[in-house]
């Protein structure tokens, strides 16, 4: 079919880690041709990170277990390569890019592999400037790369990669850590470079409609540790594969699939342009949107946190301060999203709220009382905090002495601790793992865990940072419906930092958004994603909703999100009309 030789080839390809009883990928075939841009996807635990790992020379080299079948790079197979080898025809972008960085500046970092091949410092400058300008990071240079953004870490690591012209580009979840704005500039960026410098390009990503954005050929779906398919975007988007193993599809695919349009009259699906919609399929969504009646929003709790005019600087000599002049309220049993890009202040809120640092400037009031007046742990027992890395918070080795120890250190009675450990493991779908150790347990089942250490103590709002990051589609809706559950059964406030649109448009009624340390907006998420200025203000980007909306010749934006939104919470039997 394609008469050029392949540049990644697996021959039947199974591995098993040397700790683990079955193989973690089984019998896997596969061809890449120079210049493809492949996606590969499938849900957490799927073999994708595995399949990786073989394309890169990690598996073998780097961990232990048996590797059968065969491995070709540009045609030589990687049983016969080092590592080294193989880092000269592939380059890797890793997840977390800080584990990349050797350099004390970016330019150093950039022109280390030259400088390990004993380079002339002339060759080293010339090349160093030829990257940091192909990405547009030449002001970069003598920053730290501690200093960076995510998005701006990326750029470095692709450079230090360019910089020695491999062939072959490996991306690991490259949306992972970036706020909205970020990711989209991240696939434009690879799409940019794998077809301007001709290179063949592997994208491991589980968040299709973003991936999706740039150009791929075609994409790779592993479930179970099989290769379930191989074909184009437009083939994988007209089958049910993505519905059977839990990967979402664009939200522009469901919005159809409710307002009635066959894909049957859609050419090219994959990224959402203007042209797949005429006429009549508009009308259709049009006569959908207004089937739909949504219920204004009321609140008429109580007021549980309030900021009057709060200011924060981490350095009070500093020329503008990281939070400035922030002004809101948050009702009791509300589910808030605060929003922003990398920077813009949302951490700091986090901590500012629990007492880990104080204003320099204004009030917060907890329950009508000036948390300047309450020590940190008289703040936690109403606010909990739980980071986005669950590991950063575990020290006990079983499920059940990690979420009793904050009842422990409050010299809790022993019968009441193991009621309300019990009582929190059966609310977070725990119990049946208590007394199990939590290095057995999954990513997700340690965050529930995480949360179940906060719940015990009873607190009337609970801090999420980023509760969905690094999930899967299936993993996310069963982290929201938890969240969901406690929300409205023990009328818990829950605030949530996040980057992910879905989550915010999808589960919160209203967003705070912050940029450069000021609070822009606080509304609800459809009339946040139909403001165009103020999506760019805050480095968000919208879903293909709002595209979608953008075309709509007789309703607006906010119209059909609205829609789109509450028919959502109603699928999900979250509300009843």
């Amino acid at each position: 079919m394609n008469e050029k030789q392949a540049i990644i080839e697996f021959k039947d390809v199974s591995f098993k880690y040397e700790s683990q009883a079955e193989p973690n990928v089984m019998n896997i075939s596969f061809t890449i041709y120079p210049g493809e841009t492949v996606l590969i996807i499938g849900p957490s635990g799927s073999g994708k990170s595995t399949l990786a790992k073989c394309i890169n020379g990690q598996i073998p080299y780097s961990y232990d277990g048996e590797l059968t079948g065969d491995i070709l790079i540009e045609g030589k197979s990687t049983k016969d390569l080092s590592l080294f080898d193989l880092s000269l025809s592939i380059g890797t972008v890793l997840q977390d890019t800080d584990g990349q960085f050797v350099g004390l500046t970016v330019a150093e970092d950039i022109a280390f592999s030259l400088e390990n091949d004993a380079a002339e410092q002339s060759l080293m400058r010339k090349q160093v400037k030829k990257w940091t300008e192909e990405l547009d990071i030449e002001h970069l240079n003598e920053h730290t790369p501690q200093q960076l953004s995510g998005g701006q870490k990326q750029r470095v690591s692709i450079a230090g990669i360019l910089i020695d012209q491999v062939p072959i580009l490996l991306f690991d979840e490259p949306l992972a850590n970036l706020d909205p704005a970020s990711g989209y500039e991240t696939m434009h960026l690879i799409d940019r470079l794998s077809h301007k410098q001709g290179l063949t390009t592997v994208i491991i990503e589980h968040r299709l409609e973003e991936a999706l954005s740039t150009n791929v050929d075609r994409v790779l779906v592993m479930h179970e540790g099989h290769l379930l398919a191989n074909m184009t975007p437009d083939e994988l988007l007209r089958s049910d594969i993505l519905e059977k193993i839990g990967i979402r599809q664009p939200l522009y695919l469901d919005l159809m699939d409710y307002a009635g349009i066959s894909l049957d009259t859609i050419h090219n699906l994959g990224a959402f342009h203007s042209d797949m919609l005429k006429d009549s399929n508009l009308e259709k969504i049009e006569n959908w949107v207004k089937s739909i009646d949504p219920p204004s929003n009321t609140t008429t709790s109580q007021t549980l946190l309030e900021l009057n005019q709060v200011n924060f600087a981490y350095d009070e000599r500093a020329s503008s301060p990281t939070l400035s002049n922030v002004n809101f309220s948050i009702q009791t049993g509300e589910m808030v999203s605060i929003v922003g890009s990398n920077g813009a202040g949302k951490s700091t809120l986090a901590k500012l709220l629990c007492g880990f640092v104080r204003p320099t400037h204004g009030q917060i009031l907890l329950n009508g009382r000036d948390t300047n007046s309450l020590s940190i742990k008289e703040i936690a027992d109403s606010i909990g905090y739980v980071m986005q890395n669950p590991n950063h918070m575990i020290s006990k080795n079983l499920i059940f002495d990690e979420v009793a120890l904050g009842l422990v250190n409050r010299g809790i009675d022993e019968k009441e601790i193991e009621n309300r450990v019990y009582d929190a493991l059966k609310t977070c779908g725990l119990y049946p793992y208590r007394q199990w150790p939590i290095n057995a347990l999954s990513y997700g089942q340690k965050r529930r865990v995480t949360i179940a250490s906060i719940l015990v103590l009873q607190p009337s709002v609970i801090i999420l940072d980023e509760p969905t990051a690094g999930q899967d589609y299936a993993h996310y809706s069963d982290m929201m419906a938890f969240l969901e559950l406690i929300n409205q059964e023990y009328q818990m406030t829950i605030l949530m930092i996040s980057h992910d649109m879905h989550l915010i448009q999808e589960y919160t009624k209203r967003s705070l958004v912050f940029s450069k340390g000021q609070l822009l907006a606080d509304l609800p998420p459809s009339e946040l994603f139909a403001q165009k200025d103020l999506i760019e203000q805050a480095d968000l980007h919208p879903t293909s909703l709002y595209q979608v909306g953008d075309i709509l010749p007789n309703l607006s934006i906010n119209d059909l999100l609205k829609a789109f939104i509450y028919y959502e919470q109603q699928e999900r039997g979250r509300v009843t009309i």
